[in-house]
């Protein structure tokens, strides 16, 4: 990480940095087949709503690469694949092959031209009207793979101020929460409301046993004595990629990591927390429920990841290659 702030180093910008971008819009999207121009990609109104309780999508980011040669895509195949895992946990049917929704996205940043980092977002819901809430399992849903460009956070001086929250992260007797359904996202949004309400940046929530579970679209990890410990994929959390995608650095970097149950009061003791997320990438936690974490700045290890993930997704590192997928310009 560098010294000098940057535009999109507040807690607020972190997430208006996924929308912010030289172009309002794409020029196109693919929708359920074939690309369309964006202006004429509407649907009507009555076709919103309850069909948004059973949809289902992936975030994944394509970087421009260290040399400028191109786009990168960053493990595209897993995004895709846990794609399909929500839509078969949640029963609705994607009509197309991985396949054809892989080359879709390529496609997609194609069309585009861009020449910019870039945020993907592949989604399926049920097609048509729907009048009732309860959309029936199997039902045919329209997929679609809408872009938007992004500045990224990596290497920037950044961090948030986190609370507990006092609303309860969904769990699996519930809603199941390693689907990454939209309704599902309605949890982290009371959360957050609450937090910036009492003053802080983003809420961690806990589980239905009181452990620490994610934020509102990321998972945590804390590190105290030198070791880093997150919650386990039991604990009410997203079966997160970049989650995965940091252990496995971590621990190539030397460092001890330990998937378990976390308590709160550790992250009051820890000496570093960030959060994790496609969306937020590496995102230092500065102060939980008001007490200061370390220094009040990105500590050592987290500084470490940080600069570890993004030589990975700009391809300056030899590791990892497998994860990337290479777009020339």
């Amino acid at each position: 990480m560098t010294n000098e702030p940057e535009q999109g180093a507040t807690p607020m910008s972190i997430m208006d940095s996924l929308v912010r971008g030289d172009r309002a819009h794409p020029e196109w999207l693919w929708r359920s087949g074939s690309l369309v121009p964006w202006a004429e990609s509407s649907i009507h109104v009555n076709a919103v709503g309850h069909a948004s309780v059973a949809s289902v999508f992936e975030g994944i980011k394509a970087y421009v690469s260290h040399d400028g040669a191109g786009l990168l895509l960053f493990r595209l195949d897993e995004h895709l694949r846990r794609l399909y895992e929500s839509a078969r946990i949640v029963r609705i049917d994607i009509p197309y092959g991985i396949e054809i929704l892989r080359a879709a996205v390529i496609e997609v940043l194609r069309a585009n031209a861009y020449r910019e980092d870039v945020y993907l977002r592949p989604w399926a819901f049920p097609a048509g009207i729907v009048q009732e809430q309860m959309v029936p399992a199997g039902v045919i849903c329209e997929l679609v793979v809408d872009s938007w460009t992004f500045q990224s956070g990596l290497g920037t001086e950044r961090g948030c101020r986190a609370a507990v929250s006092s609303w309860t992260r969904i769990n699996e007797a519930s809603m199941p929460p390693r689907v990454k359904a939209f309704s599902n996202y309605h949890n982290g949004r009371l959360a957050m409301l609450e937090a910036r309400e009492n003053g802080h940046d983003w809420p961690i929530l806990l589980n239905e046993r009181g452990k620490v579970s994610e934020g509102p679209g990321a998972c945590i990890a804390l590190v105290r004595d030198g070791v880093v410990s997150t919650p386990s994929t039991t604990s009410g959390i997203l079966e997160s990629l970049t989650r995965d995608t940091s252990i496995t650095l971590l621990r190539e970097l030397g460092h001890t990591v330990v998937e378990r149950e976390v308590d709160r009061t550790e992250l009051y003791l820890a000496d570093e927390v960030f959060f994790m997320g496609t969306g937020w990438e590496i995102l230092p936690v500065t102060t939980v429920d008001g007490l200061q974490v370390g220094d009040g700045t990105a500590g050592p290890l987290t500084r470490q990841l940080d600069t570890a993930y993004g030589d990975v997704v700009r391809g300056r590192s030899p590791r990892h290659k497998d994860w990337l997928t290479e777009l020339p310009f």
